[in-house]
Protein backbone atom coordinates (compact mmCIF):
# COMPACT_ATOMS: atom_id res chain seq x y z
CA UNK A 1 0.00 0.00 0.00
CA UNK A 2 0.96 3.78 -1.56
CA UNK A 3 1.77 5.73 1.28
CA UNK A 4 -0.18 9.42 1.17
CA UNK A 5 2.51 11.51 1.27
CA UNK A 6 0.40 13.71 4.00
CA UNK A 7 3.90 15.77 4.79
CA UNK A 8 3.80 17.57 1.55
CA UNK A 9 0.51 19.19 1.87
CA UNK A 10 -0.11 22.31 4.07
CA UNK A 11 -1.67 21.19 7.83
CA UNK A 12 -4.32 23.22 7.14
CA UNK A 13 -5.14 21.08 3.80
CA UNK A 14 -4.18 18.08 5.93
CA UNK A 15 -6.36 19.01 8.77
CA UNK A 16 -9.27 20.08 6.45
CA UNK A 17 -9.11 16.79 4.81
CA UNK A 18 -8.80 14.59 8.08
CA UNK A 19 -12.30 16.68 9.24
CA UNK A 20 -14.05 15.89 5.93
CA UNK A 21 -13.09 12.43 5.74
CA UNK A 22 -14.73 12.14 9.22
CA UNK A 23 -18.08 13.39 7.75
CA UNK A 24 -18.18 11.95 4.83
CA UNK A 25 -20.83 9.17 5.65
CA UNK A 26 -24.63 9.74 5.12
CA UNK A 27 -24.92 8.24 8.20
CA UNK A 28 -22.65 10.87 9.69
CA UNK A 29 -24.25 13.32 8.75
CA UNK A 30 -27.24 12.64 10.23
CA UNK A 31 -26.18 12.25 13.08
CA UNK A 32 -24.58 14.95 13.55
CA UNK A 33 -27.86 17.26 12.57
CA UNK A 34 -29.47 15.44 15.14
CA UNK A 35 -27.23 15.89 17.52
CA UNK A 36 -27.10 19.72 16.48
CA UNK A 37 -31.50 19.51 16.97
CA UNK A 38 -30.87 18.30 19.81
CA UNK A 39 -28.28 20.28 21.03
CA UNK A 40 -26.65 16.86 23.36
CA UNK A 41 -27.54 13.47 22.50
CA UNK A 42 -27.22 9.80 24.05
CA UNK A 43 -26.26 7.35 21.79
CA UNK A 44 -29.37 5.41 22.46
CA UNK A 45 -31.51 7.98 21.32
CA UNK A 46 -30.00 7.77 17.93
CA UNK A 47 -30.43 3.76 17.51
CA UNK A 48 -34.58 4.75 17.24
CA UNK A 49 -33.87 8.02 15.82
CA UNK A 50 -31.54 6.50 12.47
CA UNK A 51 -32.78 2.87 12.52
CA UNK A 52 -29.21 1.82 12.62
CA UNK A 53 -27.76 -1.04 14.75
CA UNK A 54 -26.01 0.45 18.12
CA UNK A 55 -22.99 -1.32 17.11
CA UNK A 56 -22.64 1.00 14.30
CA UNK A 57 -23.97 4.11 15.73
CA UNK A 58 -20.69 3.83 18.07
CA UNK A 59 -18.03 2.93 15.20
CA UNK A 60 -19.42 5.85 13.92
CA UNK A 61 -19.67 8.21 16.78
CA UNK A 62 -16.34 6.87 17.65
CA UNK A 63 -14.84 8.04 13.84
CA UNK A 64 -16.19 11.42 14.47
CA UNK A 65 -14.98 11.95 18.48
CA UNK A 66 -11.26 10.69 17.27
CA UNK A 67 -11.62 13.86 14.37
CA UNK A 68 -12.66 15.78 17.61
CA UNK A 69 -15.83 17.18 15.96
CA UNK A 70 -17.64 15.98 18.84
CA UNK A 71 -17.35 15.09 22.46
CA UNK A 72 -18.95 13.03 24.78
CA UNK A 73 -20.01 12.80 29.11
CA UNK A 74 -20.25 9.35 30.13
CA UNK A 75 -23.02 9.90 32.70
CA UNK A 76 -23.97 7.08 34.51
CA UNK A 77 -24.07 4.02 31.49
CA UNK A 78 -24.93 6.49 29.07
CA UNK A 79 -22.66 8.97 27.00
CA UNK A 80 -23.94 12.60 25.74
CA UNK A 81 -22.42 13.73 22.99
CA UNK A 82 -22.62 17.48 21.42
CA UNK A 83 -20.61 19.09 19.08
CA UNK A 84 -17.30 20.19 19.31
CA UNK A 85 -17.37 24.36 19.26
CA UNK A 86 -13.63 24.69 18.62
CA UNK A 87 -13.58 22.03 15.94
CA UNK A 88 -17.01 22.82 14.52
CA UNK A 89 -15.59 26.97 14.17
CA UNK A 90 -12.19 25.55 12.61
CA UNK A 91 -14.11 23.51 10.32
CA UNK A 92 -16.50 26.21 9.35
CA UNK A 93 -13.69 28.54 8.63
CA UNK A 94 -11.03 26.64 6.86
CA UNK A 95 -14.10 24.80 4.46
CA UNK A 96 -15.99 28.54 4.04
CA UNK A 97 -12.36 30.09 2.59
CA UNK A 98 -11.61 26.78 0.47
CA UNK A 99 -15.31 26.98 -1.04
CA UNK A 100 -14.80 31.33 -1.15
CA UNK A 101 -11.70 30.90 -3.04
CA UNK A 102 -13.54 29.96 -6.27
CA UNK A 103 -14.74 33.51 -7.60
CA UNK A 104 -16.80 31.91 -10.43
CA UNK A 105 -14.67 32.92 -13.31
CA UNK A 106 -14.18 29.82 -15.49
CA UNK A 107 -13.14 30.56 -19.35
CA UNK A 108 -10.74 27.29 -20.20
CA UNK A 109 -13.44 24.92 -20.29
Amino acid sequence: MGLTKSEIFTDEQNQLSTLLKAIAHPARIAILQRIIISNTCICGDLVGELGLAQATISQHLKELKTAGIIQGTIEGVSVCYCINPKTWKLLEDQLGGFLASYKGETTCC
